[in-house]
Order: structure tokens, then sequence, then C-alpha cells
């Protein structure tokens, strides 16, 4: 695995640096560190920075490169993520604000949806990485993060759980709110949210993570939400999208940005990818044919 660490030398990218560390060294992973200094005249002090931060991560069984840049920070990891394949990117992000669509720098979110990588957000309290949170919603597309987040959770020994939220439905239908909450019945069903469900469980227990599916019922944020508080979880997977046509940027849907503003704890902003045309039809066909379970 390569990671792109980001630095500008100020506290938010130490955060990136200790949680840099905390994956790189179990992965035994290829580790860039990028210094961006948005004035000439910071050059100076950021080779400073990033000689120490370099040094801290070599106290954690990490060698990395230390490459440093002027300009804006966006265009020059966007410029350096097009040249080298990384599988991941992890930058720091401060609370800048309590209001409004960007709670942190607009910098992060222009970041995540601007490079191919995946992004990993370091904010946060966090002392430990045991317990992984990813919200999925049970369609093939998410199984890129899925695996990603499987190889990152074996890595640090840590488990995950898949949470699928479904909206609430009116009272009358309280029976079917209990038949959709029994996880096991839903996994075992030949519906689309169960197969899928079920398969990225099983992806996730062959590369021996230990995985667990928690249904929810209610508004997507606050449900998520409603979970992190009360399993305490140490990092929370989401998504984005591509963009449709000839754009080549991300989409950060309304559930991507709301986490990355109230989350207390490192976020993963994963890529959806496509459903390949042979696999989905094999799938379909597999479903229409298969016979009910006893």
């Amino acid at each position: 695995m390569k990671i792109l660490i980001c630095s500008d030398g100020m506290d938010a990218s130490e955060n990136a640096m200790r949680l840099g560390a905390a994956f790189a060294a179990p992965l035994k992973a290829d580790v860039v560190v990028l210094g961006v200094a948005e004035k000439p005249e910071d050059e100076s002090m950021l080779q400073q920075a990033l000689e120490k931060q370099a040094n801290s991560l070599r106290g954690g069984d990490v060698s990395p490169a230390i490459e440093m840049c002027a300009g804006d920070p966006v265009r020059r990891i966007a410029d350096e993520t097009a040249k080298k394949k990384y599988d991941l990117v992890i930058v720091g992000a401060r609370k800048t604000g309590s209001t409004g669509l960007h709670w942190r720098s607009e910098k992060t979110y222009e970041l995540i949806k601007s490079i191919l990588p995946p992004v990993l957000v370091a904010m946060g309290d966090w002392a430990q990485l045991k317990r992984f949170l990813v919200c999925t919603g049970g369609k093939e597309f998410i199984e890129e993060a899925v695996q990603l987040t499987g190889k990152l959770a074996k890595a640090v020994g840590a488990s995950v759980t898949l949470l699928h939220v479904m909206a609430e439905p009116p009272a009358m239908y309280a029976d079917l709110v209990r038949l959709e909450e029994d996880v096991d019945r839903l996994l075992d069903s030949k519906s689309e949210l169960g197969i899928n469900l079920s398969e990225q469980k099983a992806d996730l227990e062959k590369l021996g993570v230990s995985a667990e599916v928690r249904i929810r019922h209610g508004i997507v944020p606050e449900q998520v939400f409603a979970e992190a508080r009360e399993r305490s979880y140490d990092l929370i997977v989401t998504g984005s999208s591509r963009a449709r046509g000839m754009l080549r940027h991300y989409i950060m849907g309304d559930l991507t940005r709301t986490i990355l503003n109230h989350a207390n704890c490192p976020v993963l902003v994963a890529r959806a990818g496509t459903v390949a045309g042979p696999r989905g039809l094999w799938r379909s066909i597999r479903r229409a044919f298969a016979s009910p379970k006893s």
C-alpha cells in the first residue's frame, strides 16, 4: 500500500502523522509526506516542521520520503496524486466553525472532491483504532470501500460494523420494522439488500476481520450519530461518488458533509465504484433463479 500524508506544518497535520503511523507501520506501507507551503516565504519553516514530523514517523517504524512544494494545497495535492498512484491520502482538519455547510477548512472538502484516492481525515479524539463504522447504502458500489476498510481494520486488529439505515415507516407497519431489524433473517433473504450486506460481511470475514451488520430506522444522519454515540466507534467510513459526464471530480453528499462536520473521530471518505456489467448481469440471473430457502 502507498500512503500520502499531507502537511502544512500546523497542529492539524500532527494528527494526520499520528494516524498515518498507526496504519502505515502494520501495513508496511510506502509513505510520502508532502508539505505544501502556500507562500514561498513559509518554505523554510515548513521544511523544519516536516523533518520533525518525519522523525516522529520513523520512531513508529515508518520510513517516509519527504517532498515539498509551494502553491495552492488542493491543486498541489491533486497534481501529486495524478502523477503517482496512492491507495490512501491522509489529511488533518481543524474545526473552523459550527454553522453553515463547512465546519472544517473548506480546503478539506475541496480536496475530497478533487482527487482520485480515498481520503482519511484525521480529526477528533481517538486513543485506539478498534471499532470501525461503515455507513453502507446496501448497494454493490460500496464494495471497494468495504475492501479498503477491511485492509485497514485487519492491519490494526479492528472490528467493522456495517450500518444500514432505513426510512421510518408509519406505525401501522411496526411488524415490518421488526422483520427488517431481524438481521439474521434479512441476511438470509433473497432481497438485494440482504444479499449485498451478506456478501460485504463475508468479504470482511475472508480478510480475517470481525464483522457485524446493524439495521436502524429513521433519518440517516441522526441514526448514524446515534449509533456512533451508543457504541463509541474510533473511525467512521462514508462515501463519495464520481460525477457523471466529463467532470473529473467526486460528489460529496449531504451525509458525508454532515459526518465531516459533526464527527469527533477520524473519517474515511471512500470512493464508490461502479458495478461491472457482466457481474451485475450474472447476479441478476442468479437471484432470479435462486430457490427460496426453506
